[in-house]
């Protein structure tokens, strides 16, 4: 027998290594894996994740109508457990399906697209100290478990309640690393400005989860100026890249490091000042959309076209005579986080399939019960 032996501490027991393989295996015959190592299982451990919540077991927490299938609280727990979160986590998990529910863009078939589209979480307040979620130092990357977990969780449910398996009901051409776990907490500490849920009307002391569906996470190194033009600037080419332009408009999430927010804050920017310069800066010439063949729209979808195309019509920006394409409807279609270590000019911008200027999918943690 192979064993992980126990210290002598009152009610430790020695753990059959064999039997855990075996249990690890089990899971991962059965499909309810992503790839990774999953964690079994027991009705007294999920129990522990129910006693977080005043929420019944069989409510239900996120619908896909097309699949005719729903996720139940006892399911979503399920599903955390296996993806490695905590008890105490699982109040952002629910407060993340919740958000998840509000954005619903456009319909929830997106989490299907070829894309490759992925849930990403972005987590304010206090639970963010209060479990060890990171909002510093490779706030993207590995290292934490709360980040890691709670984005898995959602991931695996995806699979195991939705269906939503590579060369199955998920149709992603490439993917993104995303779809294993994308979870990261607002860094408050060193923000200049009111945090992302306070600033959509949540108070401080609320703990909430931001819920978007992304396409992909394009980092800027803009390390060389102290001009809060020239940093818009910078951000506005990455987002207006036109292979990124499907439909006619985008939506986006700026992730900013410390050092940008602080840059443009020093200025006097606020946010609303900086969605402003880069919504005036993300544009595109007409003859930059010509040259890779996508001048026009469908008219029947809205995607971009060549003007040639028999479903072609004129985008907005033609109809009003001007030459200026941008790409996001309007300020609001872009969200700004501070988010990262503050020991370089880095930040990232976000793909998002969000709304196009509405106010933000959040949803608030529920206390911790007493």
């Amino acid at each position: 027998m192979t064993a992980l032996a126990g210290t002598g501490a009152p009610g430790e027991v020695d753990v059959d290594i064999d039997d855990v393989r075996r249990a690890l295996e089990h899971y991962a015959t059965k499909g309810w894996s992503d790839g990774l190592p999953v964690m079994p299982v027991t009705e007294s451990y999920l129990a522990e994740f129910l006693a977080t919540t005043d929420q019944d077991p069989s409510d239900v927490v996120f619908e896909m109508p097309h699949l005719r299938r729903t996720c139940t609280v006892r399911a979503a727990a399920i599903n955390a457990a296996m993806a490695g979160c905590l008890p105490e986590y699982f109040p952002v998990v629910l407060a993340a399906w919740a958000a998840l529910t509000v954005d619903g863009y456009p319909v929830r078939g997106i989490w299907q697209s070829t894309t490759g589209t992925a849930p990403l979480l972005i987590v304010n307040g206090p639970v963010r100290d209060r479990i060890g979620l990171n909002s510093r130092g490779n706030v993207f990357g590995s290292g934490f478990r709360a980040n890691a977990t709670i984005g898995r969780a959602i991931r695996l449910t995806a699979i195991n309640v939705f269906g939503l398996r590579p060369h199955e009901l998920d149709q992603a051409t490439q993917g993104t690393p995303a779809k294993y776990t994308a979870c990261i907490a607002e860094n408050e500490e060193l923000s200049p400005w009111a945090p992302l849920h306070v600033e959509h009307g949540m108070d401080p002391a609320d703990s909430a989860v931001t819920g978007m569906v992304v396409r992909s996470v394009l980092h800027i190194e803009a390390r060389h100026t102290v001009v809060p033009e020239q940093l818009a600037l910078d951000l506005a080419g990455t987002l207006s890249r036109t292979g990124a332009l499907i439909h006619e408009t985008i939506s986006g999430c700026l992730v900013l490091g410390p050092e940008h927010a602080q840059l443009f804050a020093s200025h006097g920017w606020s946010k609303a000042d900086v969605r402003q310069a880069v919504h005036e800066r993300a544009w595109n010439s007409r003859a930059d959309l010509v040259a890779v063949g996508k001048d026009a729209v469908s008219r029947s979808t809205r995607w971009r076209v060549p003007a040639e195309h028999p479903d072609a019509v004129p985008d907005r920006a033609a109809e009003a005579g001007s030459d200026r394409v941008h790409v996001l409807n309007s300020p609001d279609a872009l969200l700004v986080v501070v988010a990262g270590a503050n020991n370089a000019g880095v930040s990232a911008v976000v793909e998002t399939f969000g709304p196009r200027g509405d106010a933000p999918a959040i949803a608030r943690v529920a206390a911790p019960r007493p």
